[in-house]
């Protein structure tokens, strides 16, 4: 009878570790997406799959090099950013179609691929920026319209303004960036090999 009760003890114990181990897991998972957790777990219809897929991502984001921007192509993207919004006054559309390969040009010299679908590319950042990854679905279904000229003016200046905290977030944060208006050491793009 002893070892029959030791015995249910030692599954009871087991269970509940399990239990834990699960809970810390989605926990962990819920601090680093952020609203996309939720998002992700009402889209695969489940729990599991939505944090399996999840896991998957990050997995996926580690295999790549990721890296931070050196000063002189924070300073060189910052003004790119400054003229593409100067150009929203005049030509709103264009100014949004910049924005959106601004944004991807400063992705892939992050090392984040933007080959392939826009899904991947914005599953890809939700690992680094699931803060803004929603944004980055919003400017680039208003970009999408756009080119169908079915975007109003406040649609397009919603898409910049989407597409600014994805860039912000990409250039890195504020207190490390360089001034975009210093002239003096505005640096070309050097050849790296890849």
């Amino acid at each position: 009878m002893t070892w029959v009760l030791v015995g249910v003890i030692v599954v009871l114990l087991i269970i509940v570790a399990v239990f834990a181990v699960r809970e810390q897991r989605t926990r962990q998972l819920r601090r680093e997406f952020g609203p996309e957790y939720d998002r992700v777990v009402a889209e695969r219809d489940g729990q599991q799959a939505g944090e399996r897929e999840l896991r998957e991502r990050r997995e996926r984001i580690d295999s790549f090099e990721i890296r931070d921007l050196d000063p002189a192509a924070q300073r060189r993207y910052a003004q790119r950013w400054h003229a593409t919004q100067r150009r929203f006054v005049d030509e709103p559309e264009a100014a949004v179609g910049e924005a959106h390969l601004l944004v991807q040009e400063v992705m892939r010299e992050r090392g984040y691929p933007v080959e392939g679908d826009f899904e991947q590319r914005a599953a890809d950042i939700s690992v680094d920026h699931a803060d803004v990854v929603d944004n980055y679905r919003e400017a680039h279904a208003i970009s999408v319209r756009a080119q169908d000229g079915g975007a109003s003016t406040e649609q397009l200046r919603q898409s910049m303004v989407h597409f600014r905290a994805l860039f912000d977030e990409l250039l890195g944060p504020e207190d490390a960036r360089p001034d975009p208006h210093d002239q003096r050491s505005v640096a070309e793009p050097t050849n790296r090999s890849r």
